[in-house]
């Protein structure tokens, strides 16, 4: 889901609304709220942990078991502790980790997710004007991946 995600375009200026210094940064509720409707009951079935939560890592967040829609979050430290909750890791940030460290914290967990859903960025920008975002996510495939496709 998240490849498909990134290829539509639906991260392209979300906002980074959860972020917690060496915990993670969360992102993934559009900012459009009829883009919203459409995706916010679209769960998905949760995949088995193979990876350990470390540092750079990926992960769906989660409202529960089998309650993954587009919410993204980015472990900003080694947090094995959510390998037992369930939280699986399907890729990692390979460039730029850098800037993930220059993401605005001030505003932490503040962002409300349910004012997110229904007014989008015009309830963020208002209320949280510094916060980071997506200016346009994608996804890198490593060449050796891509052999003996067409």
């Amino acid at each position: 889901r998240f490849y498909n995600l990134v290829r539509l375009g639906y991260y392209d200026g979300c906002r980074f609304f959860r972020v917690v210094p060496k915990f993670v940064i969360q992102f993934g509720i559009h900012g459009n709220p009829k883009v919203n409707d459409v995706w916010q009951n679209a769960d998905i079935n949760d995949d088995p942990v193979k990876e350990h939560n470390t540092g750079g890592t990926i992960c769906f967040a989660t409202a529960g078991p089998d309650t993954r829609t587009t919410q993204v979050f980015v472990n900003m430290a080694d947090n094995e502790f959510l390998d037992k909750q369930g939280f699986a890791a399907f890729g990692s940030v390979t460039q730029g980790r850098d800037i993930m460290h220059k993401i605005d914290s001030e505003y932490g967990e503040k962002p409300n997710q349910d004012l997110i859903q229904s007014e989008g960025n015009a309830y963020l920008e208002k209320s949280f004007p510094h916060l980071s975002y997506v200016k346009k996510a994608f996804v890198h495939i490593p060449s050796h991946l891509l052999k003996g496709t067409a």
